[in-house]
C-alpha cells in the first residue's frame, strides 16, 4: 500500500542525549516523583508513490494521478516511573491517526487507501538539566503499533481483501525540551520517530511532533526551608560588689565578645540542581541572617561551601566554591558588608555531616541522595562582637 518513511539520521543525537552521563546528580530529588501526561500535535508520514504504481502496474494497470493525505492529528497519554533524578520509564497509549492516497488508472478506475495506526509504548526516558527549570530529554523505546490498512477500488481495480491489519513491536525514539513551572506542572514539545509495519508488508516511519503537559505526584520529602543557627547575643556579665569592706568597686567589665557564630545553610533550599545562583527561598534566608547581623559588629565572616560525596571530587571542589562565592556576593552587594571582611572558600565533600554507617551506597538513588542532605550545605562563619548597650 504505503510506505511512511524518514531518513533516521535523527537516531544517533537521540542515543546522545541519552547516553550523555548525569551531571552530578547528587542535589536534585525533583524528578523522583511518580509523574502521569498526555500530549498532542501533528503526524506526519511519505506515502510510498513508487510502491503503489508498482502494484497496479503488475496488475495491468497504469496509474494516470496519484493524491495522497500525510499528515494527521495524533496525541499520546503516559505514565511515568522515575528509576534515578535523570531517569524514568514511561510507558503509554499513543494513536498516530490516519493516512491515505487514491490513485486513477487506465484501464479506467481508482484505487483508495489508507492505514490507521495506534498502539502501545514502554520507553527509557533521560533528561539533561539546563536550568533549574528548564531541561532536554530523550527517549529510546518499543512501540506494539496496529495498523488497520483499509482498501475500495472502483472500475478496473479489484480488491480482494478490503480491512488488512499488522499488530508488531518496532522500535521507537524521540528528542525533545521541558519546562517546569512549578515541581509539579511541566510543558512538554517533543519529536518522536514511530517504526510501523503496515498490513501489505511495508516497513513504515510515522512522526509526531506534540505538546503536553505532565503532573508529576511528588517523590521523597525533603527540607527546603533553610535550617540554620540564628545569631544568640552573649549575656552581659556583671560584677558583684563585695559586701564585707566599703572599698571602691570598679566597674564591671565589657561584655566578653562573641568570637564565632556560625551559621549552617542547606544548598537544597539555596541553589538549584547543579547551579550556583541563589533561588528564592535561599535569598530570604540569606536575608534573615543580614537582619540579625546588623546589631553586631563585624570583624570577618568566612564562608565555607560543602557537597556530599556523589560525583567527581574535582567537580564537587568547584561546585562548592562557586556556591560559596554567590553567598559571599549577596552579603556584600545585598547585605553592604564591607568586601574586604567577607572571603569564600569550597571544600568538596571533605568534611561530611553524615557518617559512614548512615548514609551506605555509591549509586546516585533517590533514598542515597536524600540520606546526604545534610552534607549539602553553605557555612557562614561570623567573627565578631555585640556593641555594649
Amino acid at each position: 500500500m504505503k510506505q511512511l518513511n524518514f531518513h533516521p539520521r535523527p537516531t544517533l543525537l537521540a542515543l546522545a542525549v541519552l547516553a550523555t552521563p548525569v551531571l552530578h546528580a547528587q542535589e536534585s530529588l525533583s524528578n523522583t516523583g511518580i509523574y502521569m501526561g498526555i500530549s498532542a500535535g501533528e503526524s506526519k508520514a511519505h506515502i510510498d508513490n513508487a510502491g503503489i504504481t508498482q502494484g497496479l502496474l503488475g496488475a495491468g494497470l497504469t496509474t494516470d494521478s496519484l493524491s495522497e493525505d500525510r499528515r494527521d492529528t495524533g496525541y499520546k497519554a503516559f505514565v511515568g516511573f522515575p528509576i534515578h533524578p535523570n531517569w524514568a520509564v514511561e510507558a503509554g497509549y499513543f494513536d498516530l491517526g490516519r493516512f491515505g492516497f487514491s490513485a486513477n488508472t487506465t484501464p479506467t478506475g481508482s484505487l483508495t487507501g489508507s492505514a490507521r495506526v495506534k498502539g502501545l509504548n514502554l520507553d527509557l526516558v533521560g533528561t539533561l538539566p539546563i536550568t533549574e527549570r528548564w531541561s532536554l530529554l530523550g527517549r529510546v523505546g518499543a512501540a506494539y503499533a496496529q495498523t488497520q490498512d483499509t482498501f475500495s477500488g472502483t472500475g478496473a481495480v479489484s480488491v480482494i481483501d478490503p480491512s488488512p491489519s499488522k499488530h508488531e513491536t518496532n522500535y521507537k525514539f524521540g528528542l525533545g525540551t521541558q519546562y517546569a513551572f512549578t515541581p509539579a506542572l511541566t510543558l512538554r514539545l517533543e519529536g518522536e520517530r514511530y517504526r510501523v509495519n503496515d498490513a501489505v508488508g511495508s516497513r513504515a516511519d510515522v512522526d509526531l511532533i506534540s505538546l503536553g503537559l505532565v503532573y508529576r505526584f511528588g517523590g521523597p520529602t525533603t527540607t527546603r526551608k533553610a535550617a540554620y543557627t540564628p545569631y544568640v547575643a552573649p549575656e552581659p556579665v556583671v560584677a558583684q560588689a563585695p559586701v564585707a569592706a566599703p572599698v571602691e568597686v570598679p566597674p564591671p567589665p565589657a561584655p566578653a565578645p562573641q568570637p564565632w557564630v556560625k551559621v549552617k545553610l542547606e544548598a537544597d533550599s539555596l541553589f538549584g540542581f547543579n547551579q550556583d545562583h541563589l533561588q528564592a527561598d535561599g535569598k530570604q534566608a540569606l536575608d534573615k541572617l543580614i537582619m540579625e547581623l546588623q546589631t553586631v559588629n563585624i570583624d570577618s565572616i568566612q564562608v565555607t561551601g560543602h557537597t556530599d560525596r556523589l560525583g567527581s571530587k574535582a567537580h564537587n571542589d568547584k561546585l562548592s566554591l562557586r556556591r560559596a562565592e554567590a553567598v559571599r556576593n549577596y552579603l556584600v552587594q545585598v547585605g553592604g558588608i564591607p568586601a574586604s571582611k567577607v572571603t569564600a572558600t569550597g571544600v568538596g565533600a571533605s568534611q561530611p555531616e553524615t557518617q559512614p554507617h548512615e548514609c551506605k551506597g555509591n549509586k546516585a538513588t533517590p533514598a542515597l541522595i536524600h540520606c546526604l542532605r545534610a552534607d549539602r550545605r553553605v557555612e557562614v562563619d561570623v567573627s565578631g562582637s555585640q556593641p555594649q548597650r
